[in-house]
């Protein structure tokens, strides 16, 4: 399997990342209703099994469940695995030796020495300076508690403060996490993926099937009804699905093409866009087998732009 270095002297990952969200969050996702820890184990189990051995969690992912879990399997793993995991910048966390401890915190739930990307989990950072939170996760890198120091929903001006603390102290910025998918490029438009292109940072691409719209599990027609948060997103409604269609429609006609589905297609133009590592929520083994489909080909460079074309209504 092809691997992406993130940023410019990270970790070296598989280009398709298992999002952990769900596991143990009560709250969004309904963590004991349907799935639990059986289910998980086996979804992490199957990406192993697919070739996949990045996964993306964070220290508030079910209060801290999903680092534990993923330090269980990771523990009985037979092979190296990659972990991504998020520092959030509480308002009572202001002092470098509060990041620090938070880092001790997801260590030893992950039961590791050292994670290999840290990541901010949103710009705002109440009473902590940018300054004070960088220089200290430029400090644990050097430590050897850090692999790769990130940043998640940062705007490109953001980015560039944060790459400039972090290059001061030796250190490069190696990820921006963000929203991207066929249906959410404001990031090709408002800055953010110039700029990391320009600075040499990944991009994690959150949300890649813009919450399973892009599944083609849900039509104007036909198809499944939203329940959940996706019941009153208006995205969901009838004229959302519909101004969708034509997206949809290119992504079923390319999958019938290459044997995929409409998801596949979606992860794979994602992908094709270069320093771009989609995160894939999953619940199930099924999910993962599913999210693998992604891997191995690839679309033409007349299909990318095709995709482009249909998709430009969501820059």
């Amino acid at each position: 399997m092809e691997t992406i270095t993130l940023g410019k002297n990270g970790p070296t990952v598989t280009p398709l990342c298992i999002g952990t969200w769900a596991w143990g969050d009560k709250l969004f996702w309904n963590y004991g209703n349907g799935y639990g820890p059986e289910q998980i184990q086996e979804a992490f189990t199957a990406a192993l099994e697919a070739g996949i051995t990045f996964f993306d969690t964070a220290e508030v992912y079910g209060l801290g469940l999903s680092e534990e879990l993923l330090g269980q399997f990771v523990k009985q793993a037979q092979q190296p695995v990659q972990i991504a995991t998020k520092f959030g910048p509480l308002p009572w966390r202001f002092t470098s030796q509060s990041v620090s401890d938070a880092l001790t915190d997801s260590l030893k739930r992950l039961q590791l020495e050292c994670v290999d990307l840290y990541q901010v989990h949103w710009p705002f950072a109440f009473l902590l300076s940018q300054e004070t939170l960088l220089n200290t996760l430029a400090d644990e890198v050097k430590r050897g508690r850090i692999a790769a120091v990130g940043v998640s929903n940062y705007s490109a001006s953001q980015m560039r403060e944060a790459h400039q603390i972090l290059a001061a102290k030796g250190v490069p910025l190696a990820v921006n996490q963000v929203r991207y998918s066929l249906l959410s490029r404001q990031i090709e438009t408002n800055g953010i993926l110039g700029t990391a292109h320009e600075l040499g940072v990944t991009i994690l691409a959150y949300s890649p099937l813009a919450q399973g719209l892009l599944t083609g599990k849900y039509s104007a027609e036909r198809g499944e009804s939203p329940t959940g948060a996706r019941s009153i997103d208006p995205r969901f409604n009838k004229d959302g699905l519909q101004k969708i269609a034509p997206v949809i429609s290119l992504l079923r006609s390319l999958g019938e093409k290459y044997d995929r589905t409409p998801a596949q297609v979606a992860l794979n133009w994602l992908i094709a866009q270069g320093n771009v590592i989609p995160i894939a929520g999953v619940k199930t083994a099924q999910q993962v087998r599913q999210n693998a489909g992604a891997l191995g080909w690839k679309l033409s460079d007349e299909e990318i732009q095709d995709l482009e074309i249909v998709s430009r209504p969501w820059k």
